[in-house]
């Protein structure tokens, strides 16, 4: 497996591919926390296309993607919008790797997750995230906010 960059070009031609893995990556989020208001769980192909992200994709020896982030870089800041691994890939180091590649592009990154997401948080903490806060955009769903500078 390997990881690469998409082109916009590829994120278009792939929306399908990525929208199926993004709903099937946010449906265990959403079982874990017990919630599925989670945004990018019921986007459609063109709000994905739309999101205007950066995406790092890992993928495999059949050209399928197993893996992806979605994120942005502003003012030296990444923005870590969107983190997800298939389910019949999970456990694999996939999300490490894609994190890993992505914090090495700015000196620091910012990521948001389910608080009740342990698996997640477990993730981030242990790539040298700090938990800054939590908070609730939606009544009732609560989210964790992590930061991580460079060292």
């Amino acid at each position: 497996m390997r990881t690469r960059r998409l082109t916009a070009e590829e994120v278009r031609a792939r929306a399908p591919q990525l929208l199926e893995l993004q709903h099937q990556a946010y449906a265990v989020e959403a079982e874990l926390i017990g919630d599925d208001r989670i945004p990018p769980l019921h986007e459609t192909e063109s709000d994905l296309v739309s999101a205007g992200l950066e995406w790092l994709a890992c993928v495999d020896e059949n050209q399928q993607i197993t893996g992806a982030v979605g994120y942005v870089i502003e003012d030296d800041v990444i923005d870590l919008d969107r983190l997800m691994v298939s389910p019949a890939h999970h456990r694999r180091g996939l999300g490490r790797a894609l994190v890993r590649e992505v914090v090495s592009l700015a000196p620091r990154t910012v990521v948001a997750t389910g608080r009740d997401n342990a698996p997640a948080r477990a993730l981030y903490e242990s790539l040298g995230f700090v938990h800054q806060s939590d908070v609730e955009p939606i009544p009732g769903l609560w989210i964790s906010r992590y930061s991580r500078s460079r060292v």
